[in-house]
């Protein structure tokens, strides 16, 4: 098992700043990715960025070039730096992390219990 705790959702207005982490913690040793997906009200859930443990990094389109993430490998911990923030950004964040099992599909996810993010215009 793998537990997740997130940090740092808020409200912060249009073109502000703000960062979310995840530490994991339990059977570390299995993790392969981590990321973020959020979810917005009466919308599907969406990939947001996701980084592997040697740190190649993917974005969704919608984010490239203003959110950063960045993984501590040491510390099972997962941060996602948003800039430039827009009122289309509100939404509740959830970390994830991807562990290695040794049979089909050989990846389980779990996942954080969601931080909201408010973006005001």
């Amino acid at each position: 098992q793998v537990q997740l705790v997130e940090f740092g959702g808020g409200l912060v207005q249009a073109g502000g700043s703000l960062r979310l982490s995840c530490a994991a913690s339990g059977n570390t040793f299995s993790i392969n990715t981590m990321g973020w997906y959020r979810q917005a009200p009466r919308k599907q859930r969406e990939l947001v960025a996701t980084i592997s443990s040697s740190g190649t990094t993917n974005y969704a389109e919608s984010v490239n070039g203003r959110f950063t993430i960045s993984i501590d490998n040491a510390k099972n911990t997962v941060s996602l730096q948003m800039r430039s923030l827009k009122p289309e950004d509100t939404a509740v964040y959830y970390c994830y992390t991807g562990a290695l099992l040794p049979t089909p599909p050989y990846e389980y996810q779990y996942w954080g219990q969601g931080t909201q993010v408010t973006v005001s215009s």
